[in-house]
């Protein structure tokens, strides 16, 4: 009998640096998080994955010729080719057809209508369990900075299904919350000036915010986003690594007994 595999769609389940620079990332990922990163042969290239732990949470590919560095997010679907047409019949612009990576999944490439790439993805072993509390060194969350927060919101939400609830963070307006279910899945965020380009950026859960951002200026980064407390959220940073990849940081609030 064929084993079942669970699937989570909605959940973003990888993320990828795509980088001109493999071993300066290695370097600065493995330092600051703790981070093992294992070369794997994938046909003519290499593949870099991420472990935390003894846990692959991600990986490591090798940019195109002059395209910037940056991190991208995989978004767990039920069928890729279905979701794939639904999202470009909604405005997204194909970057990679749907296409098969044997032994590991199904996957395809999109920019959605504000500008913000991200992946689409199909395990062949399903999705981790979502957690409780995740370990440090692990990703916690995901966020989308966009110039256009309605409409981004009316693609996600009628493409993939999300809901989404409102919470107001003070001087910076509002902050909305996609969610599946009664599960929060990532944020979308109006992006603060027209210079920032459109982004999914994921957080890392570290043990404390400040010494991790501290940490991360050391070893090269730029922290745009000093540490900052968020009530009812937890004490966050965001910077931009030695490549120029943005990432933020995050040490969540204790939830309450």
């Amino acid at each position: 009998m064929a084993s079942t595999v669970s699937r989570l769609p909605g959940k973003f389940v990888w993320f990828e640096q795509v980088s001109n620079d493999i071993a300066k990332a290695r370097a600065f990922y493995q330092q600051l998080f703790g981070w093992h990163v294992e070369s794997m042969p994938m046909g003519d290239k290499t593949y870099y994955m991420i472990q935390n732990g003894d846990k692959g949470i991600g990986g490591l590919r090798t940019a195109e010729p002059g395209m910037p560095n940056h991190w991208i997010s995989y978004m767990s679907v039920d069928n890729v080719d279905k979701s794939f047409a639904r999202a470009t019949a909604n405005g997204a612009k194909a970057t990679l057809p749907p296409t098969d990576f044997p032994t590991v999944g199904r996957g395809a490439g999109l920019t959605d209508p504000t500008g913000a790439n991200f992946c689409l993805w199909t395990s062949l072993d399903g999705d981790a369990p979502d957690v409780e509390k995740a370990p440090f060194g692990s990703w916690v969350w995901n966020e989308l900075w966009t110039p256009d927060v309605k409409r981004a919101l009316a693609f996600y939400e009628g493409t993939f299904g999300y809901t989404h609830d409102v919470m107001n963070v003070g001087e910076q307006g509002d902050y909305f919350i996609l969610k599946t279910g009664d599960k929060s899945r990532g944020g979308v965020f109006q992006t603060p000036d027209a210079a920032t380009p459109p982004m999914w950026m994921p957080y890392v859960h570290v043990e404390d915010c400040d010494a991790s951002a501290a940490k991360a200026t050391k070893l090269g980064a730029k922290v745009f986003m000093p540490p900052t407390e968020v009530a009812g959220v937890g004490r966050f940073a965001a910077m931009f690594d030695p490549l120029g990849a943005a990432v933020a940081i995050i040490r969540p609030q204790p939830l309450s007994s």
